[in-house]
């Protein structure tokens, strides 16, 4: 189970919150001012910490500041809707994301996933399927040894398919996965990307690995040529 530090002051947003992450399966650690959010982050054993820049005692931003000397764990901050310099330093000392006062319980989960998911990619190991090898680390890929130069956009819709291999994912699971779940477009630009894609990895290898399912969407699995 993944655990969440919640460091926010105002009790009803703290326990909404709270309820919220646990039904979603994650364990929650509150903290209601700066000072005991900041040690027990400190502690460490947080995938992710959820805080408030107006907190009582010690406010977001110096809670951030000294948390930033010694830990890396992803930090959302929670700030006021016209607070722009909150924002903009909160990012420049190494936040992650923010998300803006009142916000919606949906939108608040989805950032905290994806940057769980980021996380994890950053640690993860070398892929392979057949002559295709991926390694998130270095961003890198080849096929049959040899290195393929990809774009942002085309590494990420290929790590999604590598990240799942013979699961058949849908052009809107792909436009959530590389575009973003806040992004406004056609699913066709997925499309466009995995011709990119079928297109570069062909001039290595013969072998055709990315495969439409008709009427659901792409699906990565090693088949030879016919």
């Amino acid at each position: 189970m993944q655990k969440i530090l919640l460091v926010e002051d105002e009790a009803s947003i703290a326990r909404f919150v709270e309820l919220e992450l646990g039904h979603e399966g994650y364990e929650v650690v509150k903290a209601e001012d700066g000072r005991e959010g900041l040690r027990l982050a400190g502690e460490g054993g947080f995938d992710l910490v959820l805080l408030d820049v107006m907190l009582p005692g010690i406010n977001g931003l110096e809670v951030l500041r000294r948390l930033r000397k010694d830990s890396d764990v992803p930090v959302i901050l929670l700030t006021a809707r016209d607070a722009v310099m909150d924002k903009v330093s909160g990012l420049d000392m190494g936040a992650d994301d923010y998300v803006t006062k009142p916000f919606s319980i949906e939108e608040l989960l989805a950032r905290i996933r994806a940057l769980l998911r980021k996380q994890g990619r950053q640690g993860s190991a070398p892929m392979a399927l057949g002559p295709l090898e991926m390694d998130v680390a270095r961003h890198t890929v080849t096929a049959e040894g040899q290195p393929v130069e990809l774009t942002g956009r085309e590494f990420s819709l290929l790590q999604a398919l590598m990240e799942n291999p013979g699961i058949v994912l849908s052009r809107e699971t792909l436009m959530d996965r590389v575009w973003g779940y806040d992004f406004v477009g056609e699913t066709n630009l997925v499309d466009v990307y995995i011709r990119y894609l079928r297109a570069k990895i062909g001039e290595k290898t013969d072998r055709r690995l990315i495969q439409t399912v008709r009427g659901v969407g792409y699906v990565l699995r090693e088949e030879d040529t016919p």
